[in-house]
């Protein structure tokens, strides 16, 4: 039994912390030259619903550099 297994069971939305949303990109770390997080001051689903963040997510992985 994998141990994520024994705490998803206390977990409300285990979705905000796996990762791999629909429509996410997924870039090559190593080969990327500029890195930028998009941080937002509050729970997940607030910061993904905030049209702000969403053009800048695209704006941004248009960039081949970013």
């Amino acid at each position: 039994m994998h141990e994520f297994n024994a705490i998803f069971t206390r977990v409300s939305k285990p979705a905000r912390y796996t990762g791999g949303e629909w429509n996410s990109i997924v870039k090559n770390w190593k080969t990327t030259p500029i890195k930028i997080a998009l941080c937002y001051p509050e729970i997940y689903e607030i910061g993904m619903s905030n049209l702000a963040i969403a053009i800048l997510y695209d704006i941004l992985n248009k960039q081949p550099d970013v």
